[in-house]
């Protein structure tokens, strides 16, 4: 009886095992350019997928500081299963690509990426050339639409728990004009450093204890289990304040006319920022609000994540 049950048992792990297996995505690491830097990603495509089919293609990209392993990977992996190709890639400066200048969050700099990825994208046997979309979570949200005003090859583009701010919404969550001012001060004289000692001005990006870190006891970042992965490089150029905090995702909405979803709860961050920029929208629009799902749910929570895939993968396939 222990033999038949250990056996029974062994051949119930198996099948989970090949279950999850025939369920995942295939991936391919791959390279493109960027503005003469070389960057790093993985093209995931269905595990079903046969050579010579042509499927519409996904840029996807995630929250300030994070690497392509992190939401960027659960999300993209979620978009193969649902019958796209999608490309999730470090930016410059970032996890596996190029740049000297490391872990700096530049807004032009990741936008140009997008566009660079996009077009990449244009360029592989496995994608229509004529059907591709963007995905940003979270602060490349902005990013995002950026580049879908810049760019002809992005078609359309969804919108998964965006960090959209202007100069108000900055001046509240950074503690006034007064401590913005303060830390474009603290950026501009480590951009300066930069340029004449070569040298970056790092701290933590996370930390559960040291509250210099950028984000102090914050979830996802810090669990190792989530967020706190081998590739993720725990540290933020302080040189990247200023243009974080002069930059202005909402006004965007004033020039994107492609078809654009946003998904994000009221328990998540900023959704006012998420409000106003689909009140300036011109173009077709539309937003789905979760319930009681916080920032965090929708990088990872299975729940959350597959609320936010299933949206968008029904966006994306009524548009391209």
């Amino acid at each position: 009886m222990k033999n038949l049950l250990l056996a029974t048992a062994t051949a119930l792990t198996l099948q989970l095992s090949l279950a999850r297996e025939a369920e995942s995505a295939q991936v391919k690491n791959v390279t493109f350019e960027s503005n003469n830097q070389t960057l790093a990603g993985d093209l995931y495509l269905p595990d079903d997928y046969q050579a010579g089919t042509k499927l519409p293609g996904v840029v996807v990209t995630g929250a300030w500081t994070t690497v392509k392993e992190q939401m960027s990977a659960t999300y993209a992996e979620e978009l193969a299963d649902r019958g796209y190709a999608v490309l999730a890639f470090d930016f410059r400066n970032w996890g596996e690509s190029g740049g000297d200048e490391r872990q700096l969050e530049n807004p032009t700099n990741k936008t140009q990426d997008i566009i660079a990825a996009a077009h990449y994208l244009t360029t592989r046997s496995e994608i229509d050339p004529n059907r591709i979309a963007g995905l940003g979570i979270c602060a490349s949200a902005g990013y995002m639409a950026d580049a879908a005003v810049e760019s002809d090859k992005i078609k359309a583009i969804a919108l998964v728990a965006p960090w959209l701010h202007d100069q108000d919404i900055v001046n509240q969550v950074y503690g006034g004009e007064e401590s913005v001012q303060s830390l474009i001060n603290t950026s501009r004289k480590a951009q300066a450093k930069y340029e004449t000692t070569g040298e970056l001005s790092l701290i933590p990006a996370a930390s559960n204890t040291d509250e210099n870190a950028l984000m102090y006891q914050v979830p996802y970042y810090t669990d190792p289990d989530r967020g706190m992965i081998p590739e993720y490089v725990n540290e933020f150029n302080l040189a990247s304040w200023e243009g974080w905090l002069t930059y202005d995702a909402i006004k965007t909405a004033d020039n994107l006319t492609k078809p654009v979803l946003i998904v994000h709860s009221e328990a998540a961050a900023i959704p006012q920022g998420a409000k106003e920029f689909l009140s300036r929208l011109s173009g077709e629009k539309r937003q789905l609000w979760v319930e009681n799902t916080t920032q965090f749910d929708f990088y990872d929570s299975p729940e959350a994540v597959t609320t936010a895939s299933d949206a968008v993968a029904k966006h994306f396939k009524e548009k391209l």
